[in-house]
């Protein structure tokens, strides 16, 4: 499969014109690569060490779920992480493609996938934007878990290096119905609250959207950025391998821009 009908084929499920006006969807940049065979390397973010492993594996398009570009820059100069990308992407002749806010609202998606780890059923948009799609997701526990036993679970399934909770007086109340959104989520905790759902898993929020939280009887869950995102990269290299392409594979130069002192 050539990248023009790769990029072809994913449009038609996740349509670049679904992204919200304030993002940037589609090609970030595009050297000249749409007649060659698929070599594609899967990333959550990219960046210069995601770039170097592509030109060390001979790839020649990066497939990211962030964008590169967010807004137009004033300048490129020598030495910037961004211009640098843009000369080693022409010089390597490799494309960066980008499927973000459209990406988050299909099936197999991010938020999507988060509710398949946590084997939701019944789920639904949390905030439904055309038919069967939108942003978050929110199912019901078969069978119901404690409040601990949902935190262990997540623990073990995303595996985050800092997972923070509300306060909660009983961690072994009853859990059935969870919503889930993966990367910055908090700003959706009023629509949650409508959905009926006990604990959010989500991230990026900040203290006062866990005193918000607790305050309307909603556990809020922070997992962090990567980790709630990163498996829906999983995925997508899953779905593009049944594509049979020439080549595909999971970046391993990817980051979590997070650490924490032990």
């Amino acid at each position: 499969m050539k990248i023009g009908d790769l990029i072809t084929w994913f449009e038609a499920w996740a349509n670049p014109a679904w992204c919200e006006s304030w993002d940037n969807c589609g090609w970030q940049i595009e050297p000249g690569v749409l007649h060659e065979k698929t070599r594609v390397l899967v990333c959550l973010t990219p960046t210069l060490a995601v770039m170097q492993e592509a030109i060390a594996l001979n790839a020649n398009l990066i497939f990211a779920h962030h964008p590169l570009i967010f807004t137009p820059p004033k300048s490129l100069r020598s030495g910037e992480a961004m211009a640098e990308m843009i000369r080693l992407a022409f010089t390597h002749n490799i494309g960066i493609y980008t499927a973000h806010t459209n990406f988050d609202q299909v099936q197999d998606g991010t938020a999507d996938v988060l509710a398949q780890i946590l084997e939701l059923k019944e789920v639904t948009p949390i905030v439904p934007t055309q038919a069967g799609l939108g942003y978050g997701r929110v199912g019901w526990l078969e069978p119901f878990l404690t409040l601990q036993e949902l935190l262990a679970a997540i623990q073990t399934r995303l595996a985050p290096p800092h997972l923070i909770f509300s306060p909660t007086a009983d961690l072994q109340q009853t859990i059935s119905q969870v919503a889930v959104l993966g990367g910055s989520g908090a700003s959706y905790i009023s629509s949650v609250v409508k959905t009926g759902a006990q604990a959010y898993l989500t991230s990026d929020c900040k203290f006062h959207q866990f005193e918000e939280s607790r305050e309307r009887n909603l556990i809020l869950i922070d997992a962090g950025h990567y980790a709630t995102e990163r498996p829906a990269c999983d995925r997508l290299v899953q779905k593009f391998q049944s594509l049979n392409l020439d080549w595909v594979k999971l970046s391993q130069k990817d980051e979590d821009f997070r650490q924490f002192f032990a």
